[in-house]
């Protein structure tokens, strides 16, 4: 088990966001995180990286209580790529080069420079290398905080709407690079969306998200038309196509 969430609650306030979440990740798993606007999809990915303190529960990645973890630590077991990356006046390279920090001891080796190289070239940033990543788009900048998360090396990618500034294209080239990472490399992926036929596309899990809890989670297979109508309170059907399942509105 890489992750492991039992009893996580969060308020902001007096307003409670999250209550009573438990779930857990095997190894090369991708978990979806699904549901409406301000449901607590983002601050249950925060709640994971220690960005924000539960007040209830626990979060144990590879059996380590992760809110006990020091930073350098979390960051060495969890690669965080939020919904809007900053951006700076450094190159993309030096933005991905950031990534390798929790590991770099005294200097940077030519390993740490090697394993930047290759994270580019497998999601085709070279054109993108040497610019400065203030002078590039949304897009551009989403792919490039991916690409950093990936140079981390990290046990488990926590991904908030990874393909929400993406073009229809790089938003199926970024899935299709995380979904062979996590298979190939013994990396397990926590993403929130909102697009359900990206879900079904690329998914292994599901967790759908209502006023706070859980109201419905398990294999993405078993995703139904009245659990969406239930969550969204929109009537659909899910079709077939080409061996992939679509979510159409009735």
């Amino acid at each position: 088990m890489i992750l492991d969430v039992n009893g996580v609650e969060f308020n902001y306030s007096s307003k409670e966001v999250l209550s009573n979440i438990k779930f857990h990740l095997k190894k090369n798993e991708i978990l979806a995180i699904l549901g409406p606007n301000g449901v607590g999809k983002t601050t249950l990915l925060k709640c994971m990286n220690a960005i924000l303190k539960p007040d209830k529960g626990t979060i144990m990645i590879e059996e380590e209580d992760v809110l006990k973890l020091e930073q350098i630590e979390i960051a060495r077991r969890l690669g965080y790529v939020p919904q809007h990356c900053e951006s700076a006046k450094l190159t993309a390279f030096d933005a991905i080069l950031l990534g390798r920090m929790p590991h770099i001891k005294w200097n940077i080796s030519t390993e740490d420079v090697m394993l930047v190289e290759a994270v580019i070239k497998r999601l085709k940033l070279e054109d993108l290398a040497l610019r400065y990543i203030d002078e590039l788009s949304g897009g551009e900048l989403q792919k490039i905080g991916i690409a950093r998360a990936l140079a981390q090396n990290p046990k488990l990618l926590l991904l908030d709407e990874p393909t929400s500034s993406l073009d229809l294209k790089n938003q199926l080239n970024i899935l299709d690079i995380i979904r062979d990472v996590v298979k190939k490399e013994d990396v397990s992926a926590i993403m929130t969306m909102h697009d359900l036929n990206l879900a079904f596309r690329y998914a292994d899990k599901f967790l759908f998200l209502k006023n706070g809890t859980i109201f419905a989670a398990g294999s993405i297979t078993d995703i139904s038309p009245q659990i969406i109508e239930e969550v969204y309170g929109v009537p659909v059907t899910i079709q077939n196509y080409h061996n992939v399942s679509v979510v159409i509105p009735v």
